[in-house]
């Protein structure tokens, strides 16, 4: 069914193999550039005010359907600290390369098997799209294909019907094959045969053979499937305010730094230390990981700088804590004095 091709002997009869290892590069990778001149790391970021930190905590409270708004009102701001801190963000673009045999009925497409060497998996152009955009494109490889005879119907294009095995006919439901109703009276159902036409292939005994459409002959050809994916992970630094890291996870902070490059350059000279150790490991990990069985066309690293204000209030002659962070002043309320339990149905 499927026949040797050179440059494509790994390919499993029927199925297809692993991403393939991209070749060397014929030249060598270019170095990442180092910065002409060191960003400016510091920014100075307004401190809330009071009335948009109690903002965000109303609007907060309006949202939830069981708490209740007394203590927004009610409520009185003693303290408001800020808790600043960094969120590193490695990207790395790659495109990933894989093979597998495919068929499709013959209807007199065009054969070029044997008539000259095919390109290797990764000489066949392909277009990527823009950077770090998903995306997967099957491309046929060239002098590939061929005709082959259809093995689940030996070439007929019909297959014998399994509710009659091939007979056409079937025992009739109206007097179970006896030619007479329970009443004793001739069966007008099949008219006295005992048997009935088969309903499923309409008497005919057959039906076409879905994987040749009836055709009897498949092509038979190898594919080849590009894959673009974008290959992230984040690093936060720790910060003192108490509020739980993963909630930064669903907010954006103002980007302080961009670079990107075929490849990057660890980020030298960040005031936090961590950030800048975290850019060198993720970098050094992303080379390891993604090299293997894919080739890097683009990475971007960024760093933004993440808002946490941690305000202190009372209510009823007790203490209480809100958050207010990111770029879209999300707001965390662990303790919130006032809720209640309700349940849905």
């Amino acid at each position: 069914m499927f026949d040797s091709i050179p440059g494509y002997e790994g390919i499993a009869a029927g199925g297809g193999g692993a991403y393939l290892p991209p070749p060397m590069p014929s030249v060598p990778m270019p170095v990442p550039e180092h910065a002409s001149s060191s960003p400016e790391w510091h920014n100075n970021i307004p401190s809330m005010s009071e009335g948009r930190a109690h903002q965000a905590f109303e609007e907060y409270i309006s949202n939830k359907c069981c708490y209740s708004s007394a203590p927004v009102r009610e409520g009185v701001i003693t303290n408001m600290e800020s808790f600043n801190t960094y969120r590193y963000r490695l990207e790395t673009f790659t495109e990933s390369r894989s093979t597998k045999w495919s068929e499709e009925p013959y209807t007199g497409q065009h054969v070029d098997a044997g008539i000259q060497c095919p390109p290797g998996p990764w000489e066949i152009a392909a277009q990527p799209p823009s950077y770090f955009t998903d995306h997967k494109e099957t491309i046929r490889v060239p002098y590939t294909s061929s005709v082959k005879k259809c093995n689940p119907c030996s070439g007929m294009g019909k297959n014998s019907c399994s509710s009659c095995t091939g007979t056409g006919s079937k025992v009739c439901s109206g007097c179970n094959g006896s030619r007479q109703r329970p009443d004793n009276e001739s069966c007008d159902k099949c008219d006295y045969r005992g048997h009935e036409k088969c309903s499923s292939c309409s008497g005919s005994g057959f039906h076409k053979c879905d994987t040749c459409d009836g055709k009897g002959q498949l092509l038979v050809f190898i594919s080849l499937e590009v894959k673009w994916s974008t290959e992230k992970d984040d690093y936060v630094a720790q910060d003192s305010s108490g509020l739980r890291q993963e909630k930064l996870g669903k907010v954006s902070g103002k980007e302080v730094f961009k670079d990107a490059q075929i490849t990057v350059y660890p980020v030298m000279g960040f005031p936090d230390v961590s950030v800048a150790q975290a850019s060198e490991c993720l970098i050094r990990d992303h080379q390891v990981k993604y090299t293997k069985d894919s080739r890097i066309l683009q990475q971007r690293q960024t760093i933004e700088l993440i808002t946490i204000t941690r305000v202190n209030y009372t209510w009823k002659e007790k203490s209480y804590v809100y958050y207010v962070y990111g770029n879209e002043l999300k707001v965390n309320a662990d303790d919130y004095p006032a809720t209640c339990c309700c349940s849905v149905m």
